[in-house]
């Protein structure tokens, strides 16, 4: 599946906030309630205080449904953990500008294996510790929350980078998304696409309600 282009609102739900006896059902329900892609959060506990899951999820639902699935590696060592990531049958790879690893390496690793690499900065991070990969990434992720747990309060303060980083975008003529991740919902997807952002990770504010389609549609029409 083609990741759209920045100039499109796209809507990547997260996969943290299904019922995980259904993974497979959950998936399903994402792509016929009209999901872009499919967010998939990989927590080691190290990195992040708190563990998710691993390759073999990615797999499972790589293999289960054809959506274009959009992974984030909260862990330590990418550098280490990535080709197992890219077997998976990962389709973009977000790794952290915090992380242990060389991360110039690491994004050129990513495309050089026909993924789309990503690049997040968690909320206290500046903008200026992404600029000399910017021309190097397929989506630039600002959290908004800080990462780890779902259910957080978005965070107005992030608003900033993320327009910074559409300004520097447009001055370079690069291509990059520009992705926030955390406390979305209608409300809070209207400050992030009025700041630059096109890439929306929602979870509870999807996965978490009945008419998971009406919920998309208000997030990618806020």
């Amino acid at each position: 599946m083609i990741a759209r282009t920045f100039h499109d609102r796209v809507i990547a739900p997260s996969l943290l906030a299904a019922d995980f006896s259904k993974v497979g059902e959950e998936t399903t329900r994402a792509i016929n309630a009209g999901a872009d892609w499919l967010h998939l959060d990989v927590m080691d506990g190290h990195f992040v205080d708190n563990i998710s899951f691993g390759p073999a999820m990615v797999q499972t639902i790589h293999e289960s449904n054809d959506i274009f699935l959009d992974v984030h590696l909260m862990i330590s060592r990418p550098d280490h953990y990535l080709p197992r990531f890219i077997a998976a049958g990962s389709d973009c790879i977000t790794v952290h500008v915090e992380a242990e690893h060389d991360v110039a390496e690491t994004l050129e690793r990513i495309r050089e294996a026909g993924c789309l690499a990503g690049l997040a900065l968690n909320p206290a991070t500046p903008f200026e510790q992404a600029v000399p990969f910017l021309g190097m990434i397929d989506l630039l992720l600002c959290m908004t929350v800080v990462p780890g747990f779902g259910g957080q309060p978005f965070m107005e303060s992030v608003m900033p980078k993320v327009s910074a980083a559409a300004a520097y975008r447009k001055e370079k003529g690069l291509t990059y998304h520009i992705e926030v991740d955390g406390g979305i919902s209608t409300a809070t997807a209207s400050l992030a696409y009025a700041a630059g952002a096109n890439v929306m990770v929602a979870g509870s504010t999807t996965f978490g309600v009945k008419d998971m389609k009406a919920a998309i549609t208000a997030i990618r029409e806020a």
